[in-house]
């Protein structure tokens, strides 16, 4: 597909970055450009554009305000130290993408359209890409902007792509965080939209989000909504435990999203030797293998903070250190093996990364 550009011919790759805030956080700061592309039952998918970063103007009966019919997606942009950008997994964000679109009933958009869009944009913004170690987030989201207050799907629909410069995304960057397990309220059930990537699995998170920081925790952890005793996700990550030696997750049953990053860790485990055990893990005996030495470590695993290491979990009146509330040996290990293949400073065997 053919991809216009409002603005500008596109431009060759600048290799210098962007003068950015020391700063970034995540999310607060956007480039000056992003892509778009509308479908209608009777042309497709068309006028894809790359214009200047702005509002969008959807009518207030638009079908994303009223039912949710959203999705989007979330990887990054590396700048390696010869210059070079590369993205981490960027066809499974596509292929993800698609997953979702299905699951919402929405259109699904070419892998390959969705790859040239991305890369096309993320060349246009070439300076926008900070430096190591910070990152440019992509966000991909597919809305349905039909105007109309029946409860059916979009016949109308808005794809678009935005880009920030991002920091860690946690304030203390790659340091142990403590975690509250909900044993009431659920992100998901099976059935249910959380193997997708949609808005309103993240909406419905925050009220317990909200009330574990009053008590202190950054995060949550989510069991299942059938008994409130197997471990799913942890904030909008997933989680790996170290039992026994082995790095252990739970399995993707239909509640949980199917992470990238957690695909590459469960493969590097594989080839290692370190377990990339897919079973379920429950509650109570996660917690009496942390009394008893068994369960060694526990990690978040996501795109936005690639591994996030577990110093507590609070469950049912107890806190429970893991670690000493230190970052443990295998924790390390990885992040340092998944960031070192994102910034080109270790050879990337298995084809994960692609240039712009």
């Amino acid at each position: 597909m053919e991809i216009g550009v409002r603005t500008a011919p596109e431009k060759p790759v600048d290799t210098a970055p962007r003068k950015l805030p020391a700063l970034l956080g995540f999310g607060k700061y956007f480039a000056d450009k992003m892509f778009r592309m509308r479908w209608t039952e009777e042309l497709g998918w068309h006028e894809a554009e790359i214009v200047p970063y702005g509002p969008l103007q959807l009518d207030p009966a638009a079908k994303v305000l009223h039912y949710g019919q959203e999705i989007f997606e979330g990887h990054k942009a590396y700048r390696w130290a010869d210059g070079r950008i590369a993205l981490f997994r960027p066809d499974q964000n596509a292929v993800r993408l698609n997953r979702s679109a299905t699951r919402m009933c929405m259109p699904e958009i070419p892998s390959d359209v969705q790859l040239d869009a991305v890369l096309a944009l993320v060349r246009q913004c070439a300076d926008w890409v900070p430096e190591d170690p910070s990152t440019l987030y992509i966000r991909p989201t597919l809305i349905g902007i039909e105007p109309t207050l029946g409860v059916r799907a979009a016949n109308e629909y808005l794809y678009y792509v935005i880009l920030s410069p991002v920091g860690p995304y946690f304030p203390n960057g790659f340091s142990p965080i403590r975690v509250w397990v909900e044993g009431k309220y659920v992100r998901a059930a099976d059935g249910g939209t959380g193997a997708a990537k949609t808005g309103g699995n993240y909406a419905g998170s925050l009220f317990a989000q909200s009330i574990a920081k009053e008590k202190g925790y950054e995060q949550v952890l989510w069991l299942d909504a059938h008994e409130h005793r197997y471990v799913e996700e942890i904030g909008a990550m997933n989680i790996a435990f170290v039992i026994e030696g082995k790095i252990v997750t739970s399995p993707l049953l239909g509640s949980i999203l199917p992470g990238i990053t957690r695909d590459a860790v469960l493969t590097l485990a594989r080839e290692r030797g370190d377990g990339g055990l897919e079973q379920r893990l429950a509650i109570d005996e996660l917690i009496d293998g942390i009394r008893t030495g068994r369960v060694t470590e526990a990690f978040g695993i996501g795109t936005a903070a690639v591994i996030t290491p577990v110093g507590a979990l609070h469950w049912e009146g107890a806190e429970y250190s893991i670690q000493g509330g230190q970052v443990g040996p295998v924790a390390k290990e990885y992040y340092k093996t998944l960031t070192d293949i994102q910034f080109g400073r270790q050879v990337d065997r298995w084809g994960w990364m692609r240039h712009i």
